[in-house]
């Protein structure tokens, strides 16, 4: 999603007044309404700043990723609340009510959380709310990708980016087979909703297959991106950057591959070269 700008380019020694399409970000609030003790509670879950759409994605892969649902059955609904502004008509808070089918975790639903385009963590009140819930290992050996595959993914990630192509200022998360088909891609302007919004997606078509499958993000990769990926159990990660020290070593610890760097005939591992086929 984009909007029109007047903007002042300069090129060839010179300065002219041009249009150009600028990628929208806006603020999404995001509530639940869930049973305590009987009765019913709301409450504001999440501020985060994103590009329009794919909203019901976004919150589904949001609270699977952050453990406060542990499948997509645990939701009854998901709708848009609140006045509609801009030129596309955007609702920018969203309610999820969550069913009774279990318990809710009230503390994690009481978690602060405030997220930004670039940071997904930064209003995380403390270390602990970083925690990694997650006890399983991914698989150490699987699935096993060949140096053509892990090169050519970033480029077939940017070539179904419809955004990026009109903008230039807007992130992706792909899921790919191991054969290097492209099963699920979601755009946005903070690379964590990206990620959300693919793996919300994915989740909602029962498309997760942790042995046979492998991400590729733009961008550098972090600690929060690592993390949420391996809450779908998928174990190799690519980056089209670098990932951070946390990063490297979350992979580490979780027997997850971790790939960046992808250039046209090159890429670093950086943890688990097991499942890479180079020869």
């Amino acid at each position: 999603m984009n909007s029109k700008y007047k903007v002042i380019k300069f090129s060839k020694n010179k300065l002219e007044k041009i249009d150009d399409l600028i990628s929208i970000e806006e603020p999404l609030e995001i509530s639940v309404k869930y049973k305590d003790q009987n009765q019913w509670v709301t409450n504001s879950l999440s501020i985060t700043m994103r590009t329009p759409g794919h909203d019901k994605d976004l919150v589904r892969g949001f609270l699977f990723n952050e453990q406060i649902i542990e499948d997509l059955n645990e939701i009854e609904s998901i709708e848009g609340i609140g006045e509609k502004v801009g030129q596309y008509k955007i609702q920018n808070k969203i309610l999820i009510t969550l069913n009774n089918s279990k318990n809710i975790d009230i503390s994690k639903i009481k978690r602060d959380f405030l997220t930004n385009s670039s940071c997904g963590v930064c209003g995380k009140s403390s270390l602990d709310a970083l925690e990694i819930v997650k006890k399983e290992k991914t698989f150490k050996a699987e699935p096993k990708l060949t140096k053509e595959i892990i090169i050519k993914s970033p480029s077939i990630l940017r070539q179904n980016q419809s955004e990026f192509s009109k903008t230039g200022g807007i992130h992706a998360s792909g899921l790919f087979s191991a054969d290097g088909k492209l099963i699920s891609l979601r755009e946005d302007v903070g690379r964590h909703n990206a990620l959300d919004k693919m793996i919300g997606d994915a989740l909602n078509n029962n498309q997760i297959d942790p042995k046979n499958q492998f991400i590729t993000c733009s961008g550098r990769l972090n600690f929060e991106l690592v993390q949420k990926v391996l809450m779908t159990n998928i174990g190799l990660m690519i980056g089209v950057g670098a990932p951070t020290s946390l990063a490297i070593d979350l992979a580490n610890r979780f027997d997850m591959t971790l790939i960046g760097f992808v250039k046209e005939d090159s890429f670093n591992i950086y943890t688990n070269n097991q499942k890479v086929i180079v020869n």
